[in-house]
């Protein structure tokens, strides 16, 4: 990510293209966009309440996926709302590079101001399935999920374990787990959950929303994406998703996945 410019009402980060950013096709993984909705609202929370902020994490994210980048570079430019004594709005849009919308992206961050992290609650995990589905060793092969190092443990009956082994890759500068590789985890197991129902076919699928909320920031060791398809409406998919540590089941982040699986029309 490469920062265009950084003060504390705004930024402007730009991401050139990369194989490793995308699904099949060279098309950008939801995962990339909303990273680049996170990073850019930490970075203008940061510069807005200074170095005495940390730890900072967004308590809550939204993100809406507006169209698909193909093969091209993206910029993500961010607005500060309102600041807190604690708490900061971001506002951001994701472009391409042609200037088309990507993603917008609604972000509260909080600073912890040194205080001691809070307990955190446990997940109620799963059944401990172990059925991959006929997709999920083909899904591991994705560039972007290859990247991650992202396995699809359980993928059956609506439901997905997915997991993010810990690796310097996948770290942030306090020695912990991405963000932006916890909303890829995130997408992923809600996105899995949905394709757990629907099974394979010739779809075309996408994810219209995320909701995420962090409840600290990730650890820097394996996690476990949990999903579970909560309602199907056609082709509409509604997933709710934990993510824990593997070690001990401790909840660090939970949302919502909107998707959608499709028959693309017949243009014959």
């Amino acid at each position: 990510v490469e920062i265009e410019r950084l003060d504390a009402e705004g930024a402007r980060l730009r991401l050139p293209f990369r194989d490793e950013h995308t699904n099949p096709g060279h098309v950008l993984h939801g995962g990339v966009a909303a990273s680049m909705i996170e990073i850019a609202a930490q970075a203008v929370t940061r510069a807005a309440l200074g170095a005495d902020a940390e730890p900072v994490h967004s308590g809550q994210l939204q993100v809406a996926y507006l169209a698909a980048a193909r093969a091209q570079a993206i910029h993500a430019e961010a607005r500060l709302l309102r600041r807190g004594k604690q708490l900061c709005f971001v506002e951001v849009e994701v472009r391409s590079e042609d200037e088309r919308d990507i993603a917008r992206g609604l972000v509260c961050a909080r600073a912890g101001f040194g205080t001691p992290p809070a307990a955190l609650p446990h997940s109620a995990r799963d059944a401990g399935g172990a059925d991959p589905g006929v997709m999920g060793p083909h899904i591991e092969k994705v560039p972007f999920m290859a990247r991650l190092g992202l396995r699809i443990e359980h993928m059956a009956d609506g439901r997905s374990r997915i997991a993010l082994p810990w690796r310097p890759d996948n770290g942030d500068a306090g020695g912990g787990t991405h963000p932006g590789a916890v909303l890829a985890l995130l997408d992923t197991s809600g996105a899995m959950a949905a394709w757990a129902v629907a099974g394979p076919g010739p779809y075309k699928a996408s994810t219209p929303s995320l909701q995420a909320q962090f409840l600290a920031p990730a650890p820097g060791e394996d996690l476990v994406g949990y999903g579970h398809n909560l309602q199907r409406d056609g082709d509409a998919f509604w997933s709710d998703v934990e993510v824990a540590t593997a070690r001990d089941g401790r909840l660090v982040a939970r949302g919502t996945v909107f998707y959608r699986i499709a028959v693309p029309e017949d243009r014959g």
